[in-house]
């Protein structure tokens, strides 16, 4: 799962509402073997936009159920303010990933390449629809 993800679709997010392209994630293990998180985009006026963050493991050895901290590093500890990051479907060689949380609010398909074929896109938004997602607010993510 390490290594880079483009995000290619996603439901509307605060916390990304200044992302408009090239939104793509970085996925690296730390010395404590948690797993630093570096969420990287453009916004309309060409900037990049960058949040670092910490992912923990909640469920080994599945390893499917993290909770991620985005707070600054000193102070990541604090457990109470971690979001939920599901792995809610994956393909066998690990190419294509829906991300998502209990509350169903939040929802991700990521690629390893920022182009995937537009059925495999959509097999993925519709899976999520079958989890009780709706997904008729769904942004295409573009990649230029």
């Amino acid at each position: 799962y390490l290594g880079v993800w483009y995000e290619v679709a996603r439901k509307p997010a605060f916390f990304q509402k200044k992302c408009a392209y090239n939104v793509s994630a970085t996925y690296t293990l730390n010395e404590n073997g948690n797993v630093v998180v570096d969420n990287r985009c453009y916004d309309n006026r060409k900037q990049l936009q960058q949040s670092i963050g910490e992912a923990f493991v909640v469920n080994p050895p599945y390893n499917n159920k993290l909770k991620v901290s985005f707070l600054p590093e000193a102070v990541r500890w604090i457990p109470v303010i971690r979001g939920d990051y599901w792995i809610l479907k994956i393909d066998e060689d690990y190419q294509t990933v829906l991300v998502g949380e209990p509350s169903r609010k939040y929802l991700w398909v990521l690629s390893r390449t920022p182009h995937p074929e537009q059925e495999v896109v959509d097999e993925y938004l519709n899976y999520a629809k079958t989890l009780g997602f709706d997904i008729r607010d769904i942004i295409r993510t573009e990649h230029k």
